[in-house]
């Protein structure tokens, strides 16, 4: 059964590959091109933030809110277009990954604690 989010994650890599074919970029596209890329647009994204007091909503303006979004935007296209490469279910990928986190962080004994698993007293 297909639901709503995995059906959107395949029409944005619809979207993608119809982009990437339209210009003959495949050829450029290896996993370790894509992952280079996804890292620089995500550094990029970091760089709007990086002399915020706090990162807020508020601290960034209409105007930088619209460069982030781009940004956000970058970095979700090479994460779907490595996917797509890789042939990872992106969808299933969060499920799973959701499944491991929450043996790692149980809820009863980390909320409202923002260190790292290893970190807390089990």
């Amino acid at each position: 059964m297909t639901n709503a989010a995995d059906s959107d994650l395949a029409r944005l890599r619809a979207l993608v590959r119809t982009f990437v074919d339209e210009r003959d970029w495949d050829q450029f596209h290896t996993p370790k091109n894509l992952a280079c890329a996804l890292s620089v647009e995500a550094a990029e994204l970091l760089e709007h933030f990086q002399w915020l007091q706090h990162g807020r909503i508020e601290e960034l303006g209409a105007d930088k809110l619209v460069q982030v979004r781009h940004e956000m935007a970058d970095v979700l296209v090479y994460l779907v277009r490595l996917a797509d490469k890789l042939e990872v279910d992106l969808f299933a990928a969060v499920q799973e990954k959701m499944v491991l986190n929450r043996e790692k962080y149980p809820a009863e004994q980390v909320r409202g604690d923002a260190r790292k698993y290893h970190e807390y007293k089990k």
